[in-house]
């Protein structure tokens, strides 16, 4: 049986921190994408105000398997 995945780019983001940032992406990605099989952490960053850091956010690739 042959397989083709497609890869998705999401950004997404949380005030807690990048393991939460990435949670936060794949349970969204999850909703509307089926036969997910991996995440890549393609880049972090963070959003500074008034010297502290208030979000974390991270760029992913998302890879999935397309059915058929």
């Amino acid at each position: 049986m042959e397989r083709v995945a497609r890869i998705s780019e999401i950004i997404a983001a949380s005030p807690l921190g990048f393991d939460d940032a990435i949670k936060v992406g794949f349970e969204r990605a999850s909703k509307t994408l089926r036969g997910i099989t991996g995440l890549r952490v393609l880049e972090q960053r963070v959003s500074v105000e008034a010297g502290e850091i208030k979000e974390y956010r991270v760029r992913c690739e998302v890879i999935f398997v397309l059915e058929g």
